[in-house]
């Protein structure tokens, strides 16, 4: 798989830093790169592309669309691919661009997470990071990446992107959701905070086999998109979270946007 790489070299030359230090199923492996001419980044081969192609593609047919269980266990792939990044390498890599474009599925729809050009390698044993300006993707960018008055950039800021890229894997995988929350005002995450017990019994495609890890994917994405850092959960806590009984889960505070 070729990535084209354009801009002034520094995102590319950081990707390469980044990714060659890694070495997890669930992080895209990089294969070669090229500096000559244009440059490029060869990673494995990812048949079924991205994420954002099936989950969060109007055109894709409900025959062809991922089922709950198969959206859980990407859901979880991506979680430990994080905490592999946070805690398993030698340095500290925090990607700041979690979001479905860069999440790559194999042919058996294993998740790889990819594009580290906006990743910031760190010692281990720092926690807050200095960045200059806000970089990721709007939609997924944590709070404290746009101002400090909400704390400090860290490991945490990832699991923002990542809370927020989960609820709405759950809001694209159900029609009814998306068509509920765009014909109103309300915040997406606040409506499903208010309206979770009824949709897990009701949600489209919902039946008791999956209510579970439906209301999983929903507390979990609450809790990592809570406002200040250091509320939200370890990337550790949510692989656990996510492995573990939703009888143990308990519902974080409500979202505040002001």
């Amino acid at each position: 798989m070729l990535k084209d790489t354009k801009g002034d070299g520094e995102e590319f030359m950081n990707e390469v830093a980044s990714i060659s230090r890694t070495s997890h199923v669930n992080v895209v492996t990089l294969l070669g790169f090229c500096l000559r001419s244009k440059r490029a980044l060869i990673y494995e081969y990812m048949s079924n592309g991205s994420l954002e192609r099936y989950a969060f593609n109007s055109n894709i047919n409900n025959e062809n669309a991922l089922s709950w269980e198969k959206l859980f266990d990407i859901a979880i792939g991506i979680a430990r691919g994080l905490e592999y990044l946070h805690q398993g390498c030698s340095t500290r890599i925090v990607h700041f661009d979690i979001k479905p474009h860069n999440i790559l599925l194999d042919q058996g729809f294993c998740p790889k997470i990819s594009d580290f050009g906006l990743a910031k390698l760190c010692l281990n044993k720092d926690s807050a990071i200095s960045i200059v300006g806000a970089r990721g993707t709007i939609g997924y960018i944590a709070p404290e990446v746009f101002s400090k008055q909400f704390g400090t950039v860290s490991s945490k800021s990832d699991v923002y992107s990542y809370g927020m890229m989960v609820l709405e894997m759950v809001g694209a995988r159900d029609r009814n959701i998306s068509a509920n929350t765009e014909s109103s005002s309300q915040y997406f995450p606040q409506w499903l905070y208010e309206h979770l017990d009824e949709y897990c019994i009701s949600g489209s495609d919902i039946n008791g086999e999956t209510t579970e890890l439906v209301r999983k994917m929903i507390v979990v994405g609450l809790w990592c998109i809570q406002v200040i850092p250091t509320d939200r959960p370890t990337m550790t806590r949510v692989v656990e979270m996510l492995e573990g009984s939703t009888s143990s889960l308990e519902l974080p505070p409500k979202v505040r946007l002001n």
